[in-house]
């Protein structure tokens, strides 16, 4: 059973016995002494997707909830439909872009490396890996004596998400993306064989 120290974003606990997500996080500090942290969470249910805010004080004690972890592909988009393949058993399945919202701005077709979190058999949600590759479709000309410690600006990545990148980035590279944070990490090193 986590305390509400241990949790970080993205946590899965169990609520009044729903699974919940934890996807907003922020802790204050009181000036007193003595005075304990209140942490600050917002949850989502992954069954009725309500929301779910709490202030806690850190050994505050949280349920685990069991759920499975399978790894899946991302396959394609049709409307409203996000069609996804169970690496293990080759199945495919679909969710809504209501729930998975928060995610779309980093799924790119064809993407391995996502869980799918399953609980009784059904899927609850997904699970992107902490970082993920993304080509920049749009950004400003390479500024003339741009260096690594210049300025940084906006680029627009393939599927819509708008990073700050360093000035000497150019449309086309690729770039490594924190999945919590939207920030941009470095660029992707090509591997050649």
């Amino acid at each position: 059973m986590p305390k509400a120290c241990e949790l970080k974003k993205g946590s899965i606990v169990a609520i009044n016995g729903a699974p919940h997500v934890l996807e907003e996080l922020k802790v204050s500090t009181p000036s007193a002494r003595g005075a304990a942290s209140i942490y600050r969470f917002r949850f989502r249910n992954l069954i009725t997707k309500n929301k779910l805010d709490a202030a806690v004080k850190g050994d505050e004690m949280y349920s685990d909830i069991d759920l499975d972890r399978r790894p899946v592909q991302y396959l394609y988009r049709e409307g409203d439909l996000f069609t996804f393949m169970d690496l293990d058993s080759f199945e495919q399945f679909g969710l809504t872009e209501d729930m998975i919202a928060d995610q779309l701005p980093y799924l790119v077709e064809d993407m391995e490396g996502i869980s799918a979190l399953v609980a009784d058999g059904k899927v609850l949600a997904i699970e992107l890996p902490q970082k993920v590759v993304m080509t920049i479709e749009r950004c400003d000309p390479v500024m003339k004596g741009a260096t690594v410690t210049s300025r940084s600006k906006p680029a627009t990545c393939q599927t819509g998400l708008v990073v700050m990148v360093p000035e000497y980035m150019e449309q086309g590279e690729e770039i490594i993306v924190d999945t919590a944070t939207g920030t941009f990490q470095g660029r992707a090193t090509v591997s050649k064989f």
